[in-house]
């Protein structure tokens, strides 16, 4: 029997309430007896007043434990380069901004002599000043040509939400220059009589990777003014950009690059990220070009107070009697609540859309049993709702209608929230990059800010809350990536081909994988060559043979029965573990369940209800070694990486109680497995080594599932990932390898780099493990080393003790280091069904 972990988009959030509250324990001496928010002095909201309010009372000081201070910082000034117009000056100093910081005078001047160049500073530390001056100045150079439509410049973010804040900061900073400046935002939400005025007169365009790579590049022709003027690309929060996803969008710039020189045009690209490790290597990977870095940051710092916060065990029981702690959900909910009691504007962040409504749906709860104008000023910010909901949120969110929101990393990237005092991080992101940049929406306009982590019942973030050393001593993570997987590069050569025939010139722009896959596109059929040039010359569209951010097919519309009403998307790939038949749906606040998942339509059918009970998906996942790349002896064991099938199939749902999270009853569903081709490492033992630690027969299978969780948890502090990106498999008896085996593998096809991290860090990541299982104060394991919240097994079954032998032995014979692994052609993928606009 195998024992799985899958990989899904951060579904923790269906125990959120799986454990009994917890009494509030907050002095209620701190509020104004109207039970509205106090206005409060500088002084009181400083971070440590607030923390100090949210520790109160007789148990909550005991939940921190760990505060780090960093202390405010001074600025340091520049004088803007001499290419910079005179009226963009003045539009800055008009805008309150009499001298740049010394990073943003440095950005603007490599900008302006023509050399790319990523600012890589805190956030809130101006960036997009930075790149802004030098485009305006330019834009402004090109207004005055006597022909032609002038100069323009194309900003790209990785969501719609940051398009349309950028939108909003140029007209407000570009509005002295007048009609020189013309801003625009091309996205799927754009009205379709506004997009032929943008492809013809717009000169700032702001749209997404996305866009650009459905819309924009297959139709270049049209858009061939605005690219043969293209003078600057901004690439925003560019950390964002890796894994496949950003080894999808390196390759579509490629294709930018190809059709700009085809018009005539070399633009240079400007990089802003607040948290990128190597930032000039990574910008280098992500375009294909040499990239100047600017990393000393000259903006001023108000002081942070960052807190590491474990929520408390309860007198619950979970699976096999393990202690259960209260859910980081629950407790989040009850520090925004005591937060928007204070008058704190506050973001929770929360990993799951669930999650994000929970929170909201608890805090207004609760803060109408005090004033029900108070939960108003509360709501759920998250990917999935229509585009006049986002809007409507971000706007009362700017003005300051809105006190406290619960939000998905949708507003993690870069939205300009002014004004916020404190940010509550329900869980660990995954990564030190996104953690810093969630706690820095906080504190964006130079005062102080509180961050708070809140611990998950989870391994990884049960080890940082007690090793705070990880988070505040090491850096960031290297931004991974591999434009040369095959499963990204094979179809961004059919598009490339349709937008332009490809040439033996275009070898070098788009890498050395390319003279292999052309040959095997040519056999697929997908490409025909003349001569010396290959062809796109089918009837699809070649930009559709892919979905970039790997969702795996069109999102699935979540649509009320009886209205027909258009509720919301949910991706391809988590269809299956959300919106199956019987699933339970929140929706801004309000409960629906699943009455019909129409499998070709991609369409689910919803009713209003109020089940008292959530539900978790239940699967089955197996494996199968296609080819081991590398091999290296682990003592006795082995150590590999290399290419590997993966099935998954979603089998039934358990119905648990809101409350208690007790397991109410198991249905059975219908749902066709899926395959995913990907990239994993694996290590085996041999009957000698289970003999040395002690590992009997009847405890192995636990022995490796407990050892699979915990690793697959651990994982992220080794590889640019979360443990929502990456799914495992532990087997007694492996039919490939004839050993007990445990597979790590990626969750994305063709791979995304972090099981090949993983091979490479096996000996320190593989300690770690061990570290966290046996440092666990827990007899038999629990969500806080070996239990994972989205077994498929049902955490069934786990031996926590052997778990911890079977690493230690596995480790005696570990090596130094692992050689890193050469990623190998994989399979060319087919054409598919084009996803919903």
């Amino acid at each position: 029997m195998a024992f799985n972990h899958l990989p899904v988009r951060a579904h923790d959030a269906f125990r959120a309430l799986s454990a009994a509250p917890v009494t509030h324990s907050m002095s209620m001496a701190t509020y104004s007896t109207t039970g509205r928010p106090p206005r409060g002095t500088a002084a009181q909201h400083s971070p440590r007043a607030v923390l100090d309010r949210l520790a109160g009372g007789s148990s909550r000081a005991e939940r921190i434990t760990h505060t780090e201070h960093l202390p405010p910082r001074p600025a340091s000034y520049a004088v803007w380069p001499h290419q910079v117009r005179p009226e963009v000056i003045a539009a800055v100093q008009e805008a309150g901004i009499e001298h740049p910081w010394s990073h943003q005078a440095r950005a603007a001047e490599h900008a302006l002599n023509g050399e790319s160049v990523v600012v890589s500073t805190g956030t809130a530390s101006g960036k997009s000043l930075g790149y802004l001056v030098p485009v305006l100045s330019t834009l402004l150079d090109g207004s005055e040509a006597p022909n032609g439509r002038g100069a323009t410049a194309l900003y790209l973010a990785p969501t719609k939400a940051l398009a349309a804040d950028q939108r909003r900061a140029v007209r407000e900073l570009a509005a002295p220059l007048g009609r020189a400046v013309r801003p625009a935002v091309y996205d799927g939400d754009t009205p379709v009589e506004e997009r032929e005025w943008v492809r013809q007169y717009a000169n700032y365009v702001l749209t997404n990777p996305d866009m650009l790579h459905r819309g924009i590049l297959p139709s270049h022709p049209r858009w061939s003014s605005f690219l043969r003027a293209l003078k600057y690309v901004v690439i925003d929060e560019c950390h964002v950009y890796r894994g496949v996803f950003g080894s999808h969008v390196a390759q579509v710039l490629r294709r930018l690059r190809r059709l700009c020189a085809r018009y005539g045009s070399e633009p240079v690209f400007l990089l802003a990220s607040a948290t990128a490790a190597e930032p000039a290597l990574a910008g280098q990977r992500l375009t294909g070009l040499p990239i100047a870095e600017v990393a000393e940051d000259g903006s001023p710092r108000g002081e942070v107070v960052f807190a590491l916060w474990e929520p408390p065990l309860t007198e619950l029981q979970g699976e096999k009697g393990a202690p259960v702690r209260r859910t980081a959900t629950a407790e989040t909910a009850d520090l925004l609540t005591d937060l928007t009691l204070q008058g704190v504007r506050s973001v929770a962040f929360v990993r799951s859309r669930r999650g994000a409504e929970l929170i909201s749906v608890i805090a207004k709860e609760r803060l109408a049993d005090r004033d029900r104008s108070l939960a108003s000023r509360v709501a759920a910010y998250r990917g999935g709702y229509l585009a006049e909901e986002r809007r409507a949120l971000e706007r009362a969110l700017h003005s300051g209608e809105l006190l406290g929101l619960a939000a998905t990393t949708a507003l993690e990237l870069g939205v300009d929230v002014a004004g916020l005092d404190a940010v509550l991080i329900a869980g660990y992101p995954g990564t030190r990059a996104s953690l810093w940049q969630q706690a820095g929406r906080a504190g964006r306009t130079g005062q102080g800010a509180l961050a708070v982590l809140v611990a998950r019942d989870d391994p990884l973030d049960t080890f940082l809350v007690h090793h705070p050393e990880a988070i505040f001593d090491q850096p960031v993570e290297s931004t991974v990536l591999d434009p040369d997987n095959p499963y990204v590069l094979a179809p961004h050569l059919c598009a490339a081909a349709a937008e332009l025939p490809l040439t033996g010139q275009d070898r070098d722009l788009f890498g050395p994988a390319t003279a292999e896959l052309l040959p095997q596109l040519e056999a697929a059929k997908l490409l025909r060559r003349r001569g010396l040039s290959w062809y796109w010359t089918r009837k699809e569209r070649a930009a559709d043979l892919t979905d970039i951010r790997g969702e795996g097919g069109p999102p699935v519309q979540i649509v009320e029965e009886g209205t027909g009403r258009l509720l919301g998307t949910v991706d391809a790939s988590a269809s299956h573990t959300t919106v199956h038949e019987g699933a339970v749906h929140l929706h801004q606040g309000r409960t629906y369940q699943v009455r019909t998942f129409d499998l070709d339509a991609n369409v689910a059918l919803v009713e209003e209800a109020s089940p008292p009970y959530t539900t978790v998906a239940r699967d089955t996942t197996s494996v199968s070694v296609l080819e081991t790349d590398r091999s290296i002896p682990w003592g006795e064991g082995r150590l590999c990486f290399g290419s590997v099938e993966v099935t998954h199939q979603v089998v039934s749902y358990l119905r648990r109680r809101l409350l208690t999270g007790e397991v109410l009853g198991e249905t059975k569903l219908d749902l066709p497995p899926r395959h995913l081709r990907t990239r994993a490492v694996w290590w085996t033992v041999t009957e000698d080594q289970l003999d040395a630690a002690v590992v009997h027969p009847q405890q192995l299978g636990g022995a490796l599932h407990a050892a699979e969780h915990a690793s697959i948890g651990l994982l992220p502090l080794f590889a640019t990932c979360d443990r929502w990106d990456i799914g495992g498999v532990s087997v007694p008896l492996h039919p490939d390898t004839l050993l007990p085996t445990v597979f790590v593998y990626d969750g994305h096809p063709g791979g995304a780099g972090f099981a090949e991290r993983a091979f490479a860090t096996a000996r320190e990541w593989l300690t770690a493990t061990r570290e966290a299982i046996a440092a666990c104060e827990c007899d038999s394991g629990c969500p806080s080393c070996v239990q994972s919240p989205k077994c498929g097994n049902g955490n069934e079954p786990l031996h926590k003790r052997a778990a911890v032998r079977l690493l230690t032995e596995l480790l005696k014979g570990a090596p130094d280091a692992a050689p890193s692994p050469q990623t190998r052609p994989a399979p060319v993928p087919r054409p598919a069904a084009p996803p919903a606009p």
